[in-house]
């Protein structure tokens, strides 16, 4: 999940006042099932996209991967 602006987002539980947007990535195990999650917060509107969506997927996949070898 990236979410641009977190004032916008409906529920949304900052973890610091400072916190403007947010990058949510799971972290599977072999079995497909979410064990946990990357939460990532900025001082900056905007600060994250798809691209950093992908790349953070990719190193939690291969993060999982090493874990539950």
């Amino acid at each position: 999940m990236v979410i641009a602006d977190v004032e916008e987002f409906p529920g949304h539980i900052a973890c610091s006042s400072l916190s403007r947007s947010e990058i949510v990535v799971p972290i599977h195990n072999k079995q497909g099932k979410t064990i946990g999650v990357l939460d990532i917060d900025s001082k900056e509107l905007n600060a994250f996209d798809d691209l950093d969506a992908h790349y953070l997927e990719e190193a939690m996949r291969i993060l999982a991967a090493e874990i539950y070898a």
